[in-house]
């Protein structure tokens, strides 16, 4: 079905209602109008790494997890298993008249908002800090959940539009303010690709104001860049309650009837709180037009049709086996495994199970089902921890495996019990009987993550800042003193400081494994024993400390991320190790001549691009998957960002010994730069562009004794 005709078909049913039917379906618990023979439909519905909130699903990594795989075909794929396993639960449960919240068909995923700084505690639920990879991942599961049929399989929502990024304590008025440059060069880019490229069914608003609107009734993003701009068709829904934040923290109306009113003129379609409870009292009042109700009302029942909710589906067939099956689980393991990024390798790994007579398994977060979940996370039938995952892997064998906690999480929970260290003197123990020691530290849902949805009382969801709890640092210079060797896995989803790893003698290998995911475990063991080589690259900056950050209130991208950083990371984005030893030796931009006319011509910037054809290969011993990155520098022009940009990447497998061709694309508008009225301008002649399995940086080339090849373009 076309939109066209989805919206005639809305038209219809939508004039046969009453104005006070019209407004009980832009809540998002919409109740059922009997005689029109339209049932309830709730709007509220989550998938950012799978199905959630809604009983048994498949759980996927967390977002930056699977974004630290710098593959947007995994990403397609993942999103139609989600999509898959969401129509199977909905099919089945309206099939016994359950229509509740976590139920439907209108998924509000993804998060494609930018992780400009560590702090941010949903910075794990977003694609990472730069706008190309998070257009590319986003794009690709947008493009999953609404898959290729008849109908929409499921509607995705790209949120939280826009320039939203913490703090969250102070997200219900706060005023993010930002230049043009910095709006169109990093916090829409996301945006902008899911609606033209992938056609998103639904853009969500954020909670905060920026530069002094509500972004839930925001003149220049949602009428003017949105609608007007971008030719964005679909619906727009409120953040939960963010309207109610209207009058009761922005301050910019004065009750509730006003603030429905604001959200309805700008064009938010759906609310998700309560205060379009009080629409009618609104239109009694005049203060909202008839017309206004029926447009909102119109673009939610094009949606539904669009879903086939009315006239049926080519999903409405699929049946609740899918989910959960083990083909679902399997790629939820490929991810896991494809995402966790080797940081530091002394040669340790991956580890000979043939000479190990014991191992130790210690840490909080060892056999936390907590910390492979995130946050937005459905049930998974099974969950496989490191620990629970590395004693399946010598069972039956003569080898022995220990495990101790070592600590708490974090020390606040049991202090004023004098407990907080009561762990340390078994953890030792079982070092001094281990001949190497898998360590599980870091963080879990409640310590970073949404204001109101955590227990961490101390800063609403955000880090204060970037070191593990105190009794986890206690631990881990335990260990190192104790001398036996360490790998240690940090499960966290954003940067810590990891120096002490770093530099340490005893710890002999860091792997960043974020939230990996209910397979977790068993992609960990993957990984470790050397079934398969780790991948993952970076999608954020690991920093020194927060000292070297502006201040978190601070919108501007100076100082900020990669793309504008002044100082060295401890571990830079895309960076990430490997068994192999990839390395580009030669590259060519094919289409010179091609790239010179676009600039002189009229050609659309969003929807040119051109291919680098790159020669890799892989001098290890190992065979491996390895990202080939591309990043552009812009050598001639003033408005360029401090340093280089992302701007391709491609996943590619090199056995080793093998030298293969790989070929990335790289897009038109990498070429342009924004300027201070936010108009993407082609001011420059001369570029460099780098192809490497990295960044173009002093860090990276010292971390893994490889540079990127340079191509030079003098247009």
């Amino acid at each position: 079905m076309t939109r066209e005709e989805a919206r005639k078909k809305a038209e219809d049913l939508v004039s046969k209602m009453t104005i006070e039917e019209m407004a009980s379906q832009i809540r998002y618990d919409a109740p059922a109008i009997d005689r029109l023979g339209i049932p309830a439909y709730n709007w509220w519905n989550e998938a950012l790494h799978g199905v959630a909130r809604a009983g048994t699903a498949t759980v996927f990594p967390q977002a930056i997890g699977m974004a630290a795989a710098f593959d947007d075909e995994m990403m397609e794929k993942i999103g139609d298993i989600v999509s898959t396993e969401a129509r199977a639960k909905y099919n089945a449960q309206s099939s016994h008249g359950d229509r509740d919240i976590y139920k439907g068909l209108t998924m509000w995923s993804p998060n494609v908002n930018i992780f400009r700084d560590p702090r941010w505690g949903r910075g794990h639920e977003t694609y990472g800090e730069d706008p190309y990879l998070t257009s590319r991942l986003g794009v690709a599961y947008v493009k999953g959940l609404q898959g290729k049929g008849e109908t929409l399989k499921t509607a995705a929502c790209a949120k939280h539009f826009a320039v939203h990024s913490g703090p969250e304590a102070k997200r219900h008025y706060f005023d993010a303010v930002v230049s043009k440059k910095d709006m169109y060069e990093t916090y829409l880019p996301a945006f902008e690709s899911c609606v033209k490229e992938a056609k998103v069914e639904a853009v969500m608003g954020a909670y905060n104001r920026t530069n002094g609107e509500p972004c839930c009734a925001h003149t220049e993003l949602m009428e003017n860049i949105l609608r007007k701009d971008w030719g964005f068709e679909g619906h727009y829904v409120s953040d939960c309650w963010a309207i109610r934040d209207f009058h009761e923290n922005h301050k910019v109306t004065n009750n509730p009837r006003e603030s429905a009113a604001l959200a309805l003129s700008k064009g938010c379609d759906v609310n998700c709180g309560c205060t379009y409870l009080c629409i009618m009292q609104a239109y009694n009042e005049k203060k909202v037009t008839k017309e206004q109700i029926e447009t909102a009302c119109i673009r939610l029942f094009t949606t539904r049709y669009l879903l086939g909710l009315f006239d049926g589906s080519e999903y409405d067939k699929i049946p609740y086996s899918e989910v959960s099956k083990k083909e679902h689980l399997e790629m939820s393991r490929e991810a896991a495994k494809k995402g966790m990024v080797l940081l530091k390798n002394d040669g340790i790994l991956p580890l000979d199970k043939s000479s190990i007579k014991s191992i130790g398994v210690i840490g909080p977060n060892a056999n936390s089902r907590v910390a492979l979940i995130g946050n937005y996370h459905g049930t998974a039938q099974r969950y496989h921890t490191i620990a629970e995952s590395i004693m399946e892997e010598f069972d039956g064998s003569d080898v022995r495996v220990y495990y101790s906690e070592g600590c708490h999480l974090f020390k606040d929970r049991v202090e004023n019990l004098g407990m907080e260290n009561d762990r340390i003197a078994e953890a030792l123990t079982v070092a001094e009987n281990s001949d190497v020691v898998i360590l599980c530290l870091g963080l879990d849902e409640n310590l970073e993550g949404e204001e109101g949805d955590t227990g961490n009382s101390y800063a609403s969801g955000d880090k204060n800042d970037l070191l593990l709890p105190e009794s986890q640092r206690i631990l881990l210079d335990a260990l190192i003193k104790a001398g036996k060797p360490v790998i240690l896995a940090n499960m966290t989803g954003s940067a810590m400081d990891l120096s002490a790893a770093k530099n340490s003698d005893t710890v002999k290998a860091v792997i960043q494994t974020w939230y990996p995911g209910s397979e977790g475990g068993k992609a960990f063991c993957d990984i470790i024993f050397g079934r398969v080589s780790p991948s993952g690259k970076l999608p954020v900056t690991f920093y020194q400390s927060t000292e070297e950050l502006p201040d978190f209130d601070d919108y501007s991208m100076k100082g900020r991320t990669y793309r504008y950083m002044e100082g060295k990371a401890q571990y830079p984005f895309g960076y990430g190790l490997t068994y192999g030893d990839v390395c580009v030796e030669k590259a060519e931009f094919r289409d010179i001549e091609g790239l010179k006319a676009a600039f002189s011509g009229n050609e659309d910037v969003s929807s040119v691009w051109y291919d680098i054809t790159a020669q890799v290969t892989n001098k290890g011993k190992y065979d491996t998957e390895e990202v080939i990155q591309v990043y552009i520098k812009d050598t001639g022009s003033a408005l360029a960002p401090k340093n280089h940009s992302l701007c391709g990447f491609k996943r590619v497998f090199v056995k080793a010994g093998e030298t293969k061709d790989v070929t990335v694309s790289v897009p038109l508008k990498a070429f342009y730069e924004i300027n201070e009225e936010g108009k993407a301008v082609a001011d420059s002649k001369s570029f460099t562009l780098f192809i490497g399995t990295g960044q173009p940086d002093s860090v990276t080339a010292e971390l893994t004794g490889n540079k990127p090849f340079e191509i030079l373009i003098s247009l």
